[in-house]
């Protein structure tokens, strides 16, 4: 525990202006972002005597071992640089809201040629109109299912398009009258985009227009004796009037506004959100927080706020905002919205009237939720706990677990050899901390000599972060592995799609960033932030017995590396083995510590099956195109969208190759030499019938899928995966 005065900025070193302001802890990561209007009066208020600090305040300045922060000219330039450094750094003692990402949307493609609706999750895509959030993805999907009466938008995915684009028949609900098939060239892509449009429209409130055009049109259908095409205007006018009561009037004006409320006690404070459109609940959303600080109503409003409306502009943020507290100051909040919607926002408390009652609905939900959360969580924060001093107890160690990594190698018969690296903190999934690994030092297979690699290049990172940072101060030779062998030793590492990792000190950093996300690719070199080695766990788990836990613990004393715990969990028996012991230590099966290290074992073991068949698809896939330096996805696309085909581009001649945008003739020369020496694919049988097909490659690959079709067993039943 650090004391707050060892770091204190010395008098006058402050500057008396707005800014925002990072905690960092010994580790360098960031722990704390904040902002203030006066950065000299906010710090003050940090290092008084701790007795006179909140709980968590005292805990976060005590955890902290510097502090610095970035001059700004406004408020409003400080709300802004807050909100990037939380979301860029994730700090520990920040206000975190959970589920954000899980709510569905309604979203509508504008940014395709034929534009489509569908549930989408997670973060909002560029041209894309979205609405909700709903609480769950079948309410959007029957407000659809009323909706395509009227507005037969296309909802299929794109290889359904495009298959029925290629056969010519549309889908089921072409046939049905539920979507207009432009597939099949039914409706121009403007008359097509044009209905999405007015899908938009009645979603966002503009409802009136659409009913009495329908209306008219009855009548007047009627008036003509088209009393089948009247009927089908009525079941069209019914189905809208059925999705509008869906979500029923709660504001007879007409307003947009987001209403948001919170219920909070000393620990946690839950938040509730209700999207108001055309007087109508169009969405709802709810968080629940840790009150990691001591912040009161208005400082979580604010937060939520930051949370709201961070990535959105223009219609997104609501011309007005109904908050049960104001944040102070509230100027600069209201500003900032402003700023994001284009014209003005108002920001208030309702004080009397429907709003005001729509607001204690509100309120009533998040109290709720809040109750709802304390009931889950009791019983979840418990068992963590015994889980993590069970194992504590069973492995001797001085302290709780509080981050485990744990290890596993997998392999195809001793092909495409990978390794994976899980993390739990608090016993918990944190999969941003993810990495994956590809083993370079060796060919074949030997998953202990894979073990030692692994755990000797992730601590390596580790050691030379420290001696980046400043921590490690024994000299250079504390970098060494005891043979000589510096810490980046640029054993030619690769990130996980291939590409050149990231070098360090003038080494690779054999590290690839890897979650349920795409590949960031690189690994950034500013301090604190959250995808580091520089944090290391209190225990490594390996998936396996003795060799590979004798393994992990060489590679550690390697490196002079002594204050990590290490363990081992065979799969056979679930026995825990440790390193030096003849005996391994049996946890009763009932154990809520043997629970949580087979889900950590089970979630490497996951992790690294996942990227291991990655990998072996691609290997399979690989066509002759791979083959030829220089030509990266974009040009190959480019030739297989010119020729059709493989087969097509290898009989074209180096002129016609040259037709290809982007294609020089030195290139297509290549291309032409590449393809001549490649061995065409033998053509494929249909083992029912003898029938041999036509080995004419398909349009949307590069590769040479011609093979012999065979009913032999798949890859995966005839070598055995680790």
């Amino acid at each position: 525990m650090a004391d707050p005065s060892s770091y204190r900025p010395k008098p006058g070193q402050i500057p008396d202006s707005p800014g925002v302001y990072r905690f960092r802890d010994e580790h360098r990561r960031v722990i704390y972002v904040g902002k203030a209007k006066s950065l000299r009066q906010r710090l003050a208020n940090y290092f008084q005597d701790l007795a006179g600090l909140h709980p968590r305040t005292r805990t976060m300045v005590t955890t902290a071992a510097s502090v610095e922060w970035t001059v700004v000219s406004t408020e409003v330039e400080a709300l802004q640089l807050e909100y990037s450094w939380i979301k860029e750094y994730d700090p520990r003692f920040n206000v975190k809201y959970r589920d954000d990402k899980s709510y569905p949307y309604l979203a509508v493609t504008m940014n395709e040629e034929y534009p489509r609706v569908q549930v989408m999750r997670g973060h909002k895509k560029k041209g894309v109109r979205y609405f909700g959030p709903y609480a769950h993805a079948w309410a959007i999907r029957d407000t659809v299912d009323l909706l395509l009466r009227v507005f037969p938008v296309r909802t299929c995915s794109a290889g359904v398009f495009k298959n029925a684009s290629r056969t010519g028949r549309p889908c089921l609900l072409g046939y049905i009258g539920k979507c207009s098939a432009p597939c099949v060239g039914r409706i121009s892509p403007e008359d097509h985009r044009e209905l999405a449009e007015e899908f938009c429209d009645f979603m966002t409130g503009r409802t009136g227009t659409y009913l009495r055009r329908l209306e008219k049109q009855m009548v007047e259908a009627a008036d003509e004796m088209e009393y089948e095409r009247a009927a089908r205007l009525r079941d069209d006018i019914e189905a809208l009037k059925k999705a509008m009561e869906k979500n029923a009037v709660v504001l007879a004006d007409a307003t947009d506004a987001d209403l948001i409320a919170v219920a909070e006690d000393e620990l946690e404070a839950a938040v509730q959100i209700f999207h108001v459109r055309g007087g109508r609940v169009r969405g709802q959303r709810g968080w629940v927080t840790d009150k990691v600080e001591d912040v009161t109503t208005g400082a979580l409003v604010e937060h939520a706020l930051q949370q709201l409306y961070g990535e959105e502009r223009g219609d997104s943020v609501p011309k007005e905002v109904l908050v049960p507290a104001l944040p102070d100051p509230v100027e600069p909040v209201q500003e900032w919205l402003t700023e994001r919607r284009g014209s003005n926002v108002s920001l208030r408390i309702p004080q009397r009237g429907d709003k005001k009652d729509l607001m204690a609905t509100v309120a009533r939900n998040a109290q709720q939720a809040l109750v709802l959360h304390k009931t889950k969580r009791a019983s979840d924060l418990t068992t963590r706990s015994r889980a993590l001093e069970e194992i504590a107890e069973a492995l001797d160690l001085d302290s709780a677990p509080l981050r485990i990594e744990c290890y596993d190698i997998s392999h195809l018969q001793g092909d495409d050899v990978v390794a994976s690296m899980v993390v739990f903190e608090d016993g918990l999934q944190r999969k941003s901390e993810y990495r994956r690994f590809q083993i370079k030092g060796f060919e074949g297979q030997d998953d202990v000599r894979s073990m030692h690699e692994v755990i000797t290049r992730r601590f390596r990172r580790y050691l030379a972060e420290k001696e980046r940072t400043g921590e490690w101060t024994d000299g250079a030779d504390a970098l060494t592995d005891g043979t000589g062998t510096a810490v980046a030793d640029g054993t030619g590492t690769a990130l996980a799609d291939g590409t050149p990792a990231v070098r360090s000190g003038g080494g690779a950093a054999g590290l690839a960033d890897a979650g349920e996300a795409p590949l960031t690719g690189s690994l950034k070199d500013d301090d604190g932030r959250p995808k580091r080695f520089a944090y290391p766990p209190q225990l490594v788990v390996v998936d396996g017995g003795q060799p590979q836990v004798a393994a992990a613990r060489r590679a550690l004393d390697e490196l002079g590396i002594d204050d990590i715990a290490v363990c081992g969990l065979a799969k056979r028996l679930e026995e825990v083995w440790l390193p030096d012991d003849d005996d391994p230590v049996v946890l009763p099966r009932s154990s809520e510590g043997l629970y949580l290290l087979q889900r950590v074992r089970d979630e490497a073991h996951r992790f690294a099956i996942t990227y291991q068949r990655t990998k072996r698809a691609k290997r399979f896939r690989a066509g002759p195109l791979d083959e030829v330096p220089g030509l990266g996805e974009t040009r190959k696309q480019a030739l297989i969208k010119h020729f059709g085909s493989v087969k097509r581009l290898r009989a074209a001649t180096v002129e016609q190759i040259c037709e290809v945008p982007g294609i020089g003739r030195k290139t297509a020369e290549t291309i032409a030499a590449a393809l001549a020496l490649a061995v065409p694919p033998a053509p494929a049988v249909n083992t029912a019938t003898g029938e041999i097909i036509d080995d004419e490659e398909p349009d949307d690959t590069t590769g040479s899928p011609g093979a012999p079709v065979t009913s032999g067993a798949p890859e995966e039943r005839r070598g055995q995966e680790t």
